[in-house]
């Protein structure tokens, strides 16, 4: 059965204090896979991002992204969801998913393969909190589009295999970062988000356009 929406009037959550603004996913296990430790550190997770003043995406389910939502929630956060449904009717009752602790959802309407990709590539960054099939396929996508990646160790699943998947891929691990303790696990990916930002040296606004350049060369042309 569908859980129903919070009241955001009976719910006192405390007001959103935005700072940096990044969209930080949380992708991992939409049911229980690893007992309630990894239910445990997914909302405090969602709690550090949300005391970051940046905003929590998820991919509007359940089980350790719907934790975390609920923890970002809590400590007055944006959360921001993405369905594979493309109604809220199909959302509730085709995919049977949570509407709880979501600001807003996009109804992407491309099932789950097709969230998953757009889920990842609206990220900033991604974090892994266990997780099976479906988390690894987000890690992937992930890992191609060169996003920072924090994987919440000491969760269970998919995520206690990702090193030795790393390994066997040869593919190096740049940008991606590990750590049993969600404080740090945040803090050392929004080490890496400051880091990527400095990396714009300039804006020029000749001929109507802004010109983002790279140190290395590769830019970045974006209409105004």
């Amino acid at each position: 059965m569908a859980t129903k929406t919070r009241d955001p009037r009976n719910h006192k959550h405390k007001r959103f204090q935005p700072q940096g603004l990044y969209k930080l996913c949380v992708s991992g296990a939409a049911v229980d896979i690893s007992g309630p430790q990894a239910f445990i550190k997914a909302y405090e997770l969602g709690q550090i991002i949300a005391k970051s003043g940046n905003i929590l995406i998820n991919g509007a389910t359940s089980g350790t992204p719907y934790e975390a939502a609920h923890g970002a929630k809590d400590a007055g956060g944006m959360v921001i969801g993405l369905s594979p449904a493309s109604t809220k009717k199909e959302h509730v009752n085709k995919y049977k998913l949570p509407l709880d602790y979501l600001d807003f959802i996009i109804y992407t309407g491309f099932s789950y393969s097709g969230r998953n990709l757009l889920l990842t590539r609206s990220s900033d960054a991604v974090f892994f909190v266990s997780g099976r099939i479906g988390t690894l396929n987000e890690f992937t996508i992930a890992f191609e589009d060169k996003k920072p990646i924090g994987i919440l160790t000491g969760t269970g699943g998919i995520v206690e295999e990702l090193d030795e998947i790393l390994a066997i891929a040869r593919r190096g691990s740049r940008n991606i970062v590990f750590d049993s303790d969600p404080k740090r696990l945040v803090a050392k990916v929004l080490k890496i988000l400051k880091k990527n930002d400095k990396l714009v040296k300039k804006i020029d606004y000749r001929n109507g356009l802004r010109h983002r350049l790279h140190p290395l060369g590769a830019q970045t042309i974006v209409p105004e």
